[in-house]
């Protein structure tokens, strides 16, 4: 078998593609997303891609060299039919996702898939296996690992929908600023993506979640939610959370069995990002995919598969 990793990134990244042997020139080597993690796992000897990922339809650009995360000279700029919309719908961000591993398949040979997916990301992967078994592509997932994935909702964006009261929010400044701002953006039209980051989208019977049922049964899952913001109680289904993920969502607590069989999770005291880590004044090392203690977990969890 001709194994490769594959990291997605989350809603609203803009991510270049990357191959094992080649990464961009300038600024960060592949994002903001999954630069540290890249470097981690091909330290442990992981054959690592990043699949390219834009905020909108269309192929990845540099971003401005002044915006956070920047990067330049990109080894390749893949067509837009293997780009992941990650403002945009998760079933079509699947589709473009497994045209990518095809893509990986007919190019490199690969043959079987870990795949690790942080926020959104991780939903991207799981729909891509669905398409991957249903084109009946000649990959296998050999494993799925989601970092900060909100696999039943994110908390700003089910308080935007109103899913949960304002007393939810448990008066804390960050979790107040960080859900107006999405409410604001969500009345603009601004993301595509939004509605379906609900609790009423994903979980319950013909849900997002029941329509993934039989996808995971032989594939091992790892899921990993961040505890960096804490409120004294606060409802256990939104607090801790990371800043955008509760690590209830996270960590897949409340999901049926039959979704995700093979499950095992773990949380840490991480933001959703270093993106969230800069607007609080931490250093970026406090994000999910660039703490220390998270990488070497998900790289333990690798080994083990």
């Amino acid at each position: 078998m001709s194994r490769a990793l594959v990291i997605m990134s989350g809603g609203d990244a803009v991510s270049p593609f990357t191959t094992p042997d080649a990464a961009c020139g300038s600024g960060l080597a592949a994002g903001n997303t999954d630069t540290a993690l890249r470097e981690y796992l091909l330290a442990a000897g992981h054959r690592v891609f990043t699949a390219p990922a834009q905020n909108g339809r269309g192929v990845v650009t540099d971003p401005d060299p002044s915006s956070f995360g920047a990067f330049g000279e990109q080894p390749e700029v893949l067509g837009e039919q293997y780009t992941v919309n990650s403002d945009g719908d998760i079933d079509l961000a699947g589709e473009h996702l497994a045209r990518f591993i095809q893509l990986l398949h007919q190019r490199y040979g690969i043959d079987e898939v870990d795949f690790v997916g942080h926020s959104n990301g991780g939903l991207y992967c799981r729909s891509a296996i669905r398409t991957l078994g249903l084109l009946e592509v000649p990959v296998t997932a050999r494993s799925l690992t989601t970092l900060g994935t909100p696999w039943m909702g994110t908390f700003p964006l089910r308080w935007a929908y109103g899913e949960v009261p304002d007393s939810a929010l448990m008066g804390q400044q960050f979790a107040t600023q960080f859900a107006a701002e999405f409410k604001a953006r969500v009345g603009e039209g601004d993301l595509g993506l939004a509605p379906e980051n609900t609790y009423h989208y994903l979980v319950g019977a013909g849900r997002w979640n029941d329509f993934q049922v039989g996808v995971l049964d032989d594939i091992p899952v790892y899921t990993v939610g961040g505890t960096y913001f804490e409120a004294e109680g606060g409802d256990p289904e939104l607090w801790p959370n990371d800043g955008l993920v509760a690590r209830f969502s996270a960590v897949a607590e409340g999901l049926p069995p039959q979704v995700a069989p093979r499950h095992t999770s773990a949380a840490f005291a991480v933001t959703h990002s270093i993106f969230v880590s800069d607007l609080i004044g931490q250093a970026w090392d406090t994000g999910m995919t660039w703490n220390p203690d998270v990488l070497a977990s998900v790289g333990e969890f690798l080994a083990g598969v």
